[in-house]
């Protein structure tokens, strides 16, 4: 991972266990910019959700440390650390109304009442809720209790705010509906976020930059596009967006490109992804965008496949193919650039374009 040049955040060969066997976390090295929106990404048990926690105070580092603006915070107590956390229960009072829920950080912080108004005032105008500062949480929606709850991470104007799947217990319109409002409140203040999902496309839809954790391992730190375009390994490759796998050996390598000769004996031409000699087991990672259904074989990087099953949904088809050994394989193409639509059991051929298949060392069994 490339350093950055002044990180609000660093973590140095952090680790963490509970029984002093098993590491959750191991020799974590993150630098996060300021002002960026970086996403914590993985399936449950990955260490993603532990990293936040040990930054926000509520779990303590096992080794290493942990650094907030150049100052060792492993061992400062949670609420004196000055970063704001978003829940995804909300852990909003219910006792308290809106406005008393946001004065509550200030009010601990001993601000004057004057600027306490003024501060509320601007974290309810932020999420659109001026008018509800007298309401309850139990009187709001789902999606205006998390808005309430990002306003109180942000009232007290930290440098760092954590979110903990904070958009997990929502339905789908209103989720992709906060992920937008959320992206639109970081770019308009620039306040360095730390988000933690299990949702690949909501990582991809609202982060500057993504951690791909995998059994306690960051597997690659990058921008969307390059994660998805270009992952660094096959993890990463099935994880982000949806991916079609061929396996096969290397034939021959060039560098930046290499041959691989699938199990039927088919052979494509691949970009490079860190794969071994010739002769070893590589794994073929193609979005299922990125592949055309040609009429014949004539042509490079074509493969003959049968049409298994259509599903037709409105701007594009959804089209399974039983191709060199996999019956899963995937195209996903506008309804415009089809002719005629293919039937089931029908004979086609795809293509691949080169710099769109990354030959990869395939996952351990």
């Amino acid at each position: 991972m490339q350093p950055i040049a002044d990180p609000i955040v660093t973590f140095r060969r952090v680790q963490k266990t509970y029984d002093g066997e098993n590491l959750i976390v191991k020799d974590l090295n993150l630098d996060i910019a300021r002002g960026e929106f970086l996403t914590l990404l993985g399936p449950s048990g990955s260490g993603k959700t532990t990293c936040l926690m040990m930054l926000a105070g509520f779990e303590t580092p096992t080794g290493g440390e942990i650094r907030l603006d150049g100052q060792r915070i492993d061992t400062v107590p949670p609420h004196k650390r000055g970063i704001g956390m978003v829940f995804q229960n909300y852990a909003l009072f219910p006792h308290m109304t809106v406005g008393e829920n946001l004065r509550f950080p200030l009010a601990v912080r001993k601000l004057p009442a004057a600027e306490i108004d003024a501060k509320v005032k601007r974290a309810l105008e932020m999420v659109q809720l001026q008018d509800f500062a007298g309401r309850y949480p139990q009187q709001l929606s789902g999606g205006q209790q998390q808005r309430i709850a990002l306003a109180r991470a942000l009232v007290f104007e930290p440098k760092l705010v954590l979110m903990d799947e904070p958009l997990g217990a929502l339905d789908k319109q209103l989720r992709e509906h906060m992920q937008l409002e959320i992206k639109h409140i970081h770019q308009s203040l620039g306040v360095t976020f730390v988000f933690v999902t299990h949702d690949q496309s909501e990582a991809l839809t609202m982060s500057d930059r993504i951690a791909v954790f995998d059994k306690g391992i960051i597997q690659q730190i990058d921008r969307p596009d390059a994660l998805y375009d270009a992952p660094a390994n096959a993890f990463v490759a099935s994880f982000i967006g949806e991916n079609n796998a061929l396996d096969g050996r290397i034939e021959h390598d060039d560098g930046d490109s290499c041959g691989v000769r699938l199990v039927d004996g088919s052979f494509l031409k691949a970009a490079n992804g860190g794969v071994g000699r010739s002769g070893e087991a590589a794994m073929l990672s193609i979005r299922p965008e990125r592949v055309r259904i040609v009429a014949d074989a004539d042509g490079a990087n074509r493969l003959p496949a049968q049409v298994e099953e259509l599903i037709y949904l409105g701007d594009h088809l959804r089209i399974r193919l039983r191709v060199a050994g996999s019956t899963t394989f995937t195209v996903k193409t506008p309804v415009s650039r089809l002719a005629q639509s293919p039937g089931a059991g029908q004979q086609v051929h795809v293509e691949i374009a080169p710099e769109h298949i990354r030959a990869l060392t395939p996952m351990p069994a």
